[in-house]
């Protein structure tokens, strides 16, 4: 299999599962700005929605959207605490964080890379997700991971996208420990795990700086 990524976008997250479900997979890079992979192909001859990640099987058929990768690896891969069994109430609460994140915490970050909004106005989409942040901080207490105590694709989206926060100037430290705390707690507990120093060290990321998103260019993932 092939992902195209972008170093630290939310492509990190079913990096991060192809590295946990031990996948042989290769990586091709795309810059987000230029729309060109690697080798120089129009990437919008690989996805026309121009957004990584996108996976590409061993049969030529290709996969994009992050959360819907990241079903298909971990049950090709069966793994079943990475994405639950089908029809499962398990998996339904895995698939219920995935998409908080990715409509709730993914998106939001926009406004905070856009280029065209004023200090004032990032003041306040910052604030309104900080309080989204700080609402999964409180889900986290007395958990290891989002659904309890088995890391799942779930945890590999939250790991991506809270770590855009260093690159928005949104304060997501412990300083507070009652708002926080938890969730730093967490990053630093994914962090640690193997399979995600693997796929952060193929994208050259250091472990401090975690990811950033393609919005960094003004983009979407």
């Amino acid at each position: 299999m092939k992902l195209y990524y972008s170093p630290g976008a939310c492509s990190l997250a079913p990096h991060i599962l192809l590295c946990e479900a031990k996948l042989p997979h290769t990586l091709i890079k795309v810059d987000t700005g230029t729309h060109l992979t690697e080798d120089g192909i129009d990437f919008y001859t690989i996805n026309p929605k121009g957004c990584v990640p996108v996976l590409e099987l061993d049969d030529g058929q290709r996969l994009s959207e992050g959360p819907i990768i990241a079903q298909f690896i971990a049950d090709h891969a069966r793994r079943d605490d990475l994405m639950p069994g089908a029809g499962s109430m398990a998996r339904y609460r895995v698939m219920e964080w995935q998409n908080y994140i990715t409509s709730e915490l993914h998106k939001s970050f926009s406004p905070l890379f856009n280029p065209a909004l004023n200090a004032a106005a990032k003041a306040v989409f910052a604030a309104i997700l900080s309080e989204k942040f700080a609402w999964v901080s409180r889900q986290l207490r007395g958990k290891s991971y989002l659904t309890g105590d088995s890391f799942s694709a779930a945890d590999a989206y939250l790991f991506t996208v809270a770590g855009w926060a260093n690159h928005v100037g949104l304060d997501l430290s412990d300083q507070d420990a009652d708002v926080f705390g938890p969730l730093q707690a967490f990053l630093a507990r994914v962090a640690a795990r193997a399979a995600v120093q693997e796929a952060m060290k193929a994208e050259g990321l250091p472990a401090a700086e975690r990811s950033k998103p393609c919005a960094a260019q003004h983009r979407e993932c």
